[in-house]
């Protein structure tokens, strides 16, 4: 059992964003406690509209790790809005996002918070790049073409920006802007405001149960007008100010 409480401040917040994953929910939960047993940290299940028992697997799980907190989106607002809604309501001072379908494995969560740290104040997040990654040819294929055009255009030195494995300070996190995609764009945004990102490399895992709920190419148009945007955004930011007082 972790004996951790709910009442003392966290030191990481994790983030999971789920749509109807009951079937992998409970152990994820299980997985992310295991990875960061010895540290003080809250789990933010963020429910975004499932019409399945994900809430109630969830809310099972406080009997053994009582830092669980499940947050209910009515509808589906969309994997962006769920992670905004987890930031703003986590309480540590950094926060670890992690897909909720399980392919994410929790092991290289460690490794994540490790390397933020060892940056030193300069790194703002450190990011995770799937290996191996269990996909069909298809979106193998369509993820490639994205990273390309997206590392072409922002130059932003990351292999894979889909990996949902990511660790940020908070306070920085929350001064990003945001809009609906943003968590596919996190290092150039970080980048923008004058950071570095850690690079960890994650090995990727086959999907346990369910279907995922994300199409190849449901959001191509969409995806090539957020990349335009970015862009952007990232040209009218040069330097961040170093900033002392007297």
């Amino acid at each position: 059992m972790n004996q951790q409480t709910a009442a003392e401040p966290p030191e990481v917040s994790v983030i999971v964003p789920c749509r109807d994953e009951e079937g992998n929910i409970g152990s994820l939960l299980d997985e992310i406690a295991a990875a960061l047993a010895g540290r003080r940290f809250e789990i933010l299940v963020i429910d975004d509209g499932s019409s399945d028992a994900t809430g109630r697997v969830t809310i099972a799980r406080r009997e053994t790790i009582p830092t669980v907190r499940l947050i209910h989106h009515a509808r589906s607002a969309g994997q962006s809005a769920a992670i905004r809604t987890g930031l703003e309501a986590a309480r540590g001072s950094v926060v670890v996002t992690i897909d909720g379908d399980g392919q994410n494995d929790p092991a290289y969560i460690p490794a994540l918070l490790d390397a933020l740290s060892a940056g030193g104040q300069e790194t703002g997040a450190s990011a995770g790049q799937r290996v191996g990654r269990k996909a069909s040819f298809a979106k193998r294929y369509g993820s490639r073409i994205a990273n390309w055009a997206r590392r072409s255009l922002l130059d932003d030195a990351v292999r894979d920006t889909g990996c949902g494995l990511k660790a940020i300070r908070r306070e920085l996190f929350l001064r990003l802007p945001y809009f609906d995609g943003w968590h596919r764009f996190l290092p150039a945004l970080v980048r923008r405001e004058g950071f570095s990102v850690a690079l960890v490399d994650v090995v990727d895992r086959e999907r346990r149960h369910g279907i995922s709920k994300y199409g190849i190419f449901d959001r191509l148009w969409i995806g090539i007008a957020d990349l335009l945007g970015v862009w952007w955004l990232s040209t009218r930011r040069k330097v961040r100010p170093v900033i002392s007082e007297e």
